[in-house]
């Protein structure tokens, strides 16, 4: 099993929910965040002073997938979320050791 953790721009949350129920992801936890990248943050300029926002909000999507699934789930996530744009995000892949449903004590796979 793997842990997908993709961190992208607000604006493309349900585009990328949308993909993942297509491959049969459901299961997905979504957490409001707050980074930078290459970037470092934007410039802006307001009322003749410019100034540096250099921790930008971004959502994070966290769901964990069977092996044969990741590859899929991926191309899902990376496509809805693409924009072309410095900002688009980035995706990690992690390995699960297990996981254990807490309301009937399943585990592995069936408990995803």
């Amino acid at each position: 099993m793997k842990q997908i953790t993709a961190i992208i721009r607000s604006e493309r949350l349900d585009a990328v929910k949308n993909a993942l129920e297509k491959t049969g992801c459901n299961g997905i936890t979504v957490i409001d965040v707050r980074g930078r990248g290459e970037q470092l943050g934007i410039e802006e300029n307001y009322r003749g002073s410019t100034y540096r926002i250099d921790l930008l909000p971004k959502i994070q999507i966290v769901t964990v997938v069977s092996d044969d699934m990741v590859d899929a789930a991926v191309e899902a996530i990376s496509e809805a979320a693409r924009t072309d744009n410095v900002g688009d995000g980035k995706i990690f892949i992690t390995n699960v050791e297990e996981v254990v449903r807490i309301r009937t004590d399943e585990r592995g796979d069936n408990a995803l």
